[in-house]
């Protein structure tokens, strides 16, 4: 695999801070390593190149998460799936690195992982998976919290006290034990350290979204339980907490199961309540011009308003091109009608990257609901690239 010649930039990821710096991670395939660079609030580069945080060239490395901090100076820490093989049936290992310093340079990255067992990827079918299958957050305390999955099925959880120096052992969450390989973990944690892990399963043409919580800073997790069951295939969730403590959660659906046409579903758990609310549609194929939308991201901002972006697909079973957008800002209430991101759907630009596996965070928003998104675009023989977009909320009157 590592003596492929993948001549693209592809997986790009994005955060911001209060001060709307923006950082932009993405995998430079002829490089082999994630780079780093930083935006100031009117978009100027603030690092002369680009930073080398994997610094591995021999070893791909893939679909990286990042956070970044409003200190000064700013920190950031980045995960990501480093393909290295170690013995197993797939390469994969799940790397961390931290910067103190704002970007200009990563300490020595650290395998969280180090097992044989392809951790980072998410299986479908023993002949489909994503790759990017991890997640990152931090809390109100600056503790952060490490999730992935491997290609053997186990769902693993790894918490920092000591801003990333040093990570617990992963502790198995899901999986393994002959049950339905997991698949696509999402985290979010509330203003009082509780900490929320969704994720779904493969193997399964009515697969459900589940879900599961520590209420002890990471230590361990209640059992696990389904969010809803319904006859569809539930994939790619994304978690986000409010101000309020209510857990907002949206999806990918297929009523027909994987593979077939994909509708966004949203559901909420307001804080005291034992239970979702039931999940409804809040996106679906976009007129004649998209037959499918899958794999959302999702954040909120200090209002708890709450922004929605996802793969446009326009063949089902084809290369995404463009990413489709809603909002809420009723916590959830209701939704805008669906709309795309201006400046992602051109045709000439190609199809979205993303080709190592579509379980990625495209998009960030902070407290005063500055917004960033990122994407890839590829075409065959003639050009890649990463772009970065941004935007702001509109004042509530």
């Amino acid at each position: 695999m590592n003596e492929s010649e993948f001549n693209f930039v592809d997986d790009p990821t994005v955060a911001i801070n209060e001060q709307s710096h923006v950082g932009v991670a993405w995998a430079d395939h002829p490089k082999h390593d994630i780079y780093f660079q930083l935006y100031a609030p009117d978009g100027e580069a603030q690092l002369e190149e680009p930073v080398n945080v994997s610094a591995s060239p021999d070893i791909f490395s893939w679909l990286p998460r990042m956070v970044m901090t409003s200190d000064d100076p700013m920190e950031v820490y980045l995960l990501w799936q480093e393909i290295v093989f170690s013995g197993g049936s797939h390469g994969g290992e799940i790397f961390f690195a931290r910067s103190t310093d704002g970007g200009k340079s990563f300490i020595d990255s650290v395998n969280l992982s180090n097992t044989t067992a392809g951790d980072g990827k998410g299986r479908l079918t023993s002949r489909n998976w994503h790759n990017g299958s991890l997640d990152l957050a931090m809390g109100p305390q600056g503790n952060l919290y490490a999730a992935w999955t491997e290609y053997e099925g186990p769902l693993w959880f790894s918490r920092s006290t000591d801003g990333g120096e040093s990570f617990s052992d992963p502790l198995r969450i899901a999986g393994g034990n002959d049950t339905n390989p997991a698949r696509g973990p999402s985290l979010a944690v509330d203003d009082e350290g509780t900490v929320y892990l969704a994720w779904t399963v493969g193997e399964d043409r009515a697969a459900d979204i589940r879900f599961a919580r520590s209420d002890d800073d990471g230590r361990s997790f209640g059992e696990p339980r389904i969010i809803f069951e319904s006859g569809g295939h539930a994939d790619a969730p994304k978690l986000a907490v409010d101000g309020k403590g209510t857990v907002h959660l949206v999806y990918a659906e297929s009523a027909a199961g994987p593979f077939m046409r994909y509708h966004v579903r949203y559901a909420r758990l307001i804080d005291g309540e034992d239970t979702f609310e039931e999940p409804r549609k809040i996106a679906g194929p976009h007129g004649e011009q998209f037959e499918s939308v899958s794999f959302p991201a999702l954040s909120l901002d200090g209002e708890d308003r709450l922004y929605v972006i996802w793969e446009l697909f326009p063949n089902r079973r084809g290369r995404s091109r463009g990413l489709g957008f809603t909002y809420s800002s009723d916590g959830g209430e209701t939704f805008a009608a669906p709309s795309i991101v201006p400046g992602t759907a051109d045709a000439a630009l190609g199809f979205n990257g993303s080709q190592q596996g579509l379980l990625m965070r495209k998009l960030a928003v902070n407290e005063a609901g500055a917004i960033a998104v990122v994407n890839s675009t590829f075409r065959a023989n003639e050009t890649s690239r990463i772009r970065l977009f941004r935007g702001q909320a509109a004042e509530r009157r």
